[in-house]
């Protein structure tokens, strides 16, 4: 085993990943120099209404710019490189990807303008960087993308190895498997810390092969009689080239729905990814010159999107694809949690559309990308680390995953279950949680990155759930005598012409509020006083609390 030096440190810190799915970022930290762990996104919950995209806090990288020295990818899901174009607005630092990875990041600089001010660094596995006192070594795994790397991250203190999303998939669509050999070669020097992929810990055995849903899909595509329509997570092309093999074999012509299926698809046969045997590709203008019977369509919306190419069809309002009876839709996803009921209610529609659905709960149309429990066995045993962090998970997954570790090779003292902003102290002997920095969401609404928080969400909640009154008063501005009003404008809370009983009470209410202010001058108290009695007094009635807006105007 090789000698590191036991009394020198280094700090880990995650922005994001832990104790959720998404948002992943990790930050390592040695000897004033910083190197960065993918910057992926997350998709808002439903309680945030109005929210595109939730990034990470990098508060902490801003504070630290002049220490990062580049930001390396693991592969090119949006969980792990979505966030790009925020944070490279912020700190523009180099980035290292595999080819695929960087293509599909490159479409996000693209749609910001700014390709011209990244610095795009290709690598590919095998590949070693040394970047001040890190070596970064690039380790083939599989995963639900092409193009996946772990990384070995060798310091003085020790070697760091981060899994990234993984499986162990021995029959890979592409035909390259994880590379066990230097995965066990790491393992015999020693590795000081693994951070591994926690998400399917909760699932006993192992996580199907990849290659196995291409039966699956020869068997649905020869039962099929009309049209066939996949939905699937664009970024997943070795399904996307099974459903594509699976429509020439059968002698089907095949279309992409969905801009971020679009987008992708052309990366990946640009890039080589993708292979589409000749005459089988078309545009979806073009579908209505093959019989259905001869037509596959592959789609963006397997998680239910309001906004998807699949949602819309169901609704019937894609302008280009009406769902027809006859029509075959399988939905080649499972849905991540918080989901299911946007993807239930779109099932829903297809079968009202006449379509005959094929989902995963129903059959095995889908596999994860995932490692289960035996596999993360493997991965212990191959690697043997003296510390062990779980990451990609909700706090449950990192506890099960801390367990199974403990189970396999690792001391219970040397398990460190952390929360996003923990800076986890390692040396050559212990490892501990020194303290917090800042981390947490940052969220991204419209062109505006951040300027929404906790007290926007909040308003946006209470105008949801009880709507708004706005309170119109003019005040002579000499004697402080009511000219005009009050009138009350209500909005999400009842409608005005039929609750006119309630309104003019609430009108009375203001005009106490406003005898009790005995200076007219003072426009804060005076609209203290009309939301405090206003609210009680609807409280009181309807058991409701809208926001209440004072609006006074002097003349």
């Amino acid at each position: 085993m090789r000698s590191f030096n036991k009394q020198d440190r280094i700090l880990l810190i995650p922005l994001g990943g832990l104790g959720e799915i998404g948002k992943n970022m990790l930050v390592i930290e040695y000897n004033k120099e910083i190197i960065v762990i993918d910057a992926g996104l997350m998709f808002p919950d439903e309680d945030m209404p109005g929210i595109d995209l939730v990034i990470p806090d990098i508060s902490y990288l801003i504070d630290n710019r002049d220490k990062v020295k580049g930001i390396f990818l693991t592969h090119g899901h949006e969980d792990h490189i979505g966030a790009l174009p925020y944070i490279l607005k912020q700190i523009n630092v180099p980035i290292y990807g595999t080819k695929l990875t960087l293509g599909l990041a490159k479409g996000k600089f693209e749609e910001h303008n700014m390709v011209r001010d990244v610095t795009m660094n290709c690598v590919k596995a095998g590949d070693q960087i040394q970047i001040g006192g890190f070596m970064i070594e690039f380790i083939h795994v599989n995963h639900s993308i092409a193009d996946v790397v772990a990384l070995a991250i060798h310091t003085p203190v020790g070697i760091i190895l981060h899994t990234a999303d993984f499986k162990f998939d021995h029959t890979p669509v592409d035909g390259q498997v994880t590379d066990f050999r230097k995965l066990a070669e790491l393992g015999d020097k020693g590795v000081l810390v693994l951070l591994s992929d926690s998400t399917n810990v909760e699932r006993p055995g192992y996580t199907p092969s990849e290659r196995e849903l291409a039966k699956t899909f020869e068997e649905l595509f020869l039962q099929a009689e009309g049209r066939i329509l996949v939905a699937t997570f664009a970024s997943n092309i070795h399904r996307i080239q099974q459903i594509i093999d699976a429509a020439a074999h059968f002698n089907r012509i095949v279309a992409f729905a969905g801009r971020s299926m679009l987008n992708v698809a052309n990366i990946g046969m640009e890039l080589g990814y993708l292979k589409v045997p000749s005459g089988v590709l078309v545009d979806l203008d073009d579908l209505d010159r093959y019989p259905p019977e001869r037509t596959t369509i592959i789609t963006t919306g397997s998680q239910g999107e309001p906004m998807s190419a699949l949602s819309r069809m169901a609704t019937s309002e894609h302008k280009k694809i009406s769902i027809i009876p006859g029509d075959t839709v399988i939905i080649s996803a499972s849905a991540i949690p918080g989901n299911e009921k946007l993807v239930a209610k779109t099932i829903n529609h297809l079968f009202k559309q006449g379509a005959s659905v094929i989902y995963e709960s129903a059959s095995g149309i889908h596999t994860s990308g995932h490692a289960s429990q035996e596999e993360l066995k493997l991965m212990m045993n191959l690697i043997k680390p003296k510390f062990f962090i779980p990451v990609h998970g909700e706090y449950r997954h990192l506890v099960q995953h801390a367990r199974l570790a403990v189970q396999v090779c690792v001391e219970s003292e040397n398990v460190v279950i952390a929360e996003n902003g923990d800076v986890i102290e390692v040396t050559g002997e212990r490892i501990r949680i020194l303290n917090k920095v800042a981390s947490g969401k940052v969220f991204v609404d419209g062109l505006g990155v951040g300027d929404v928080g906790n007290i926007v969400l909040r308003d946006r909640k209470q105008l949801s759930q009880d709507g708004i009154l706005i309170v119109v008063v003019t005040i002579d501005k000499e004697n402080g005598k009511v000219v005009a009003g009050p009138d009350i404008v209500s909005r999400g809370f009842v409608y005005v012409r039929e609750s006119e009983a309630l309104i003019e009470d609430a009108k009375e209410r203001v005009k106490q509020a406003l005898e009790r202010c005995t200076e007219y001058s003072d426009w804060s108290s005076m609209k203290s006083q009309i939301k405090e009695i206003l609210g009680k007094h609807l409280y009181g009635r309807m058991k409701r609390r809208p926001m209440i807006l004072p609006i006074i105007m002097e003349i």
